[in-house]
């Protein structure tokens, strides 16, 4: 009967300290946050989604399974563990803004949505130490996701569906042409860049007709061109006075707990600040990237 010998590795200690702080942030919500809306229910997603995806990855690496699984080993971790990063990030400033900031609950409640928001934070930590432990390094062989465009890719997608959650709740891009063509570029972009991703996992990129890495620096230049249009239509149709805009926040909004409408306008306009950078980050890269896909 063979024998796995299992060797701890700083790798394999970051995604046990990750395991262990997104399952403390999660059980310690649930059982006294007393978190009773929908917004509870996603921070409490972030961290289980978190949890069991590096549980799955701890477990097959523990058993010796990676060449049997369905998917590129050399990919997806490293993806898993940048997804997994970005939620526990946002995680970690939603869960305080809404459930701390403000709020009159006082004793052991808020001594648990305290403690969440605090193992949040570590799970953050130990997620970004694990990305930063299995990033390709320069000249180094290793798959494409595991490289600075290809983590890139992954940064690209989580704010466009950060963008999609502020931009449709409420509804604030049918209101002019010019807005509804600033959705299309978050739609595209994300579209292209998840593509991309299921692509590289899947290690399906042998099979395109065409050469893979060129396609990657014609569309992170196309992307960048469009984001750029949608960074400057956006916040002269949302705040500008001539177009039903307001350039100062309501006073409504003093009021209201987490974001109010026009905070969520602000945000759009900041992530698509943001996502235009990273793409720029992105067609630098890519336009002198040497990579082989394992």
């Amino acid at each position: 009967m063979p024998v796995v010998v299992f060797r701890p590795t700083q790798l394999m200690w970051a995604r046990l300290a990750a395991l262990l702080f997104t399952c403390v942030a999660f059980s310690v919500a649930a059982h006294g946050g007393m978190l009773s809306e929908s917004i509870g229910d996603w921070v409490i997603f972030c961290w289980a989604f978190s949890f069991a995806g590096t549980l799955i990855v701890l477990l097959v690496e523990f058993m010796g399974l990676q060449s049997r699984s369905p998917v590129s080993w050399n990919n997806f971790p490293v993806t898993f563990a940048c997804y997994a990063t970005l939620l526990c990030l946002t995680a970690s400033i939603i869960f305080p803004l809404y459930f701390i900031k403000g709020e009159t609950w006082r004793g052991e409640v808020r001594d648990h949505r305290i403690a969440a928001s605090v193992f949040s934070c570590l799970a953050t930590i130990a997620y970004f130490v694990e990305v930063s432990l299995s990033r390709a390094r320069p000249g180094e062989v290793a798959g494409y996701m595991a490289t600075v465009p290809g983590l890139l890719k992954v940064c690209e997608t989580f704010v466009a569906s950060v963008i999609f959650v502020f931009i449709s709740d409420p509804i604030s891009y049918n209101c002019h042409s010019a807005l509804k063509w600033c959705m299309a570029v978050y739609c595209i972009c994300f579209v292209i860049s998840a593509a991309i991703v299921v692509l590289c996992i899947g290690e399906c990129t042998g099979c395109l007709p065409f050469s893979f890495s060129r396609f990657l620096s014609a569309y992170a230049l196309l992307a960048v061109a469009m984001y750029l249009t949608a960074t400057i239509i956006w916040p002269v149709f949302k705040f500008d006075s001539r177009y039903s805009g307001s350039s100062s926040r309501p006073e409504y909004c003093r009021n209201t707990r987490g974001l109010c409408p026009w905070d969520k306008l602000v945000a759009v306009a900041i992530l698509t600040a943001l996502n235009l950078l990273i793409y720029l980050g992105d067609l630098a890269y890519s336009a002198r990237l040497v990579f082989v896909t394992a």
